[in-house]
């Protein structure tokens, strides 16, 4: 048998990378391996040849996952496996920078177990009232490495963090999901990195030179350095799957005040008695990321069970 990985993806459709060879042939799921558990791009399998056709036959274990519930049936739906880094690149300066949603991110990042970085990307745009500093302090607690960037310049020098190293050199011979929302430079920065052997276009990724795939197939794509995992499932950062009771695991850097707090039913307001919270003590990046939680904690319960997806 050949091992090899799975680097394209759809319904029953997989290409697949042979490690010894590094080439990709096309190859079909033999038996009942589909039914016992999806398999998505990132996995390792292994590849039998029958005449002039591969087949996959079977499922290495995997390192992890990123997957989403389903709660209407029940289940949980796999979309990618085996990834090593969540780089979320957000903007100091347009569009506006939103704290709320790079903790939505590094919520999802807890859940699937999976070390994520945070790339501040046009510094040489930086808003003058952004505060890089506080910025990554705030994420700390969680060790999140952050990086300073410019999708104009790979060699951006200004604006540098406490103990930053190269972002190539960081990226190197690791599979990495990029997250961010429209318009940070995503784009402009993963085709910097792969030393412009990557384009992103209208959210879908090509290889230069191999044009674009349609948005309904998950992907692989191999560089050089690194390797990019592109899937529709992991674009949408919806948390309706998170139950209010979890939540609070999904906030580690917060676990010693919420045991703390003097009532289990804390509401974590000012005012409220016992809160561990509210004390001269705390900082503003504390009670940021506690505002965060308190958001992401309202809109769970907001939405009725019968109305998640």
């Amino acid at each position: 048998m050949l091992k090899a990985k799975i680097i394209k993806s759809a319904r029953r459709e997989f290409e697949c990378l042979i490690l010894k060879d590094n080439i990709s042939v096309p190859a079909k799921a033999k038996g009942l391996l589909l039914k016992k558990g999806e398999l998505v791009v990132g996995d390792y399998v292994y590849l039998e040849k029958e005449s002039d056709e591969y087949f996959i036959s079977e499922l290495e274990a995997r390192k992890n996952t990123i997957y989403r519930r389903i709660i209407r049936e029940n289940k949980i739906k796999t979309i990618a496996s085996n990834v090593d880094l969540i780089a979320i690149i957000c903007t100091s300066s347009l569009p506006e920078y939103k704290r709320g949603l790079i903790d939505r991110y590094l919520l999802r990042a807890v859940q699937w177990e999976i070390p994520a970085i945070v790339i501040f990307n046009k510094m040489d745009e930086a808003n003058q009232d952004f505060n890089l500093g506080f910025e990554s302090k705030r994420l700390a607690p969680l060790e999140v490495q952050c990086f300073a960037t410019s999708a104009k310049d790979l060699n951006y020098k200004g604006d540098l963090l406490p103990g930053n190293i190269d972002l190539q050199e960081f990226l190197k011979d690791q599979t990495i999901i990029f997250l961010g929302q429209s318009g940070v430079g995503k784009s402009s920065l993963i085709s910097m990195l792969s030393g412009e052997k990557i384009q992103l276009r209208a959210n879908e990724l090509a290889k230069v030179g191999k044009g674009s795939h349609t948005t309904t197939w998950s992907e692989l794509i191999h560089l050089d350095s690194f390797d990019v995992i592109d899937s529709p499932g992991i674009r949408t950062m919806s948390i309706q799957d998170v139950s209010k009771d979890e939540l609070s695991e999904l906030f580690p850097d917060l676990e010693d005040y919420f045991i703390r707090c003097k009532f289990k039913d804390c509401h974590h307001e000012e005012n409220t008695k016992g809160c561990a919270f509210f004390n001269s003590k705390n900082t503003e990046m504390v009670l940021s990321r506690l505002d965060s939680f308190k958001r992401f904690k309202k809109e769970i319960i907001e939405i009725p069970e019968w109305q998640k997806d």
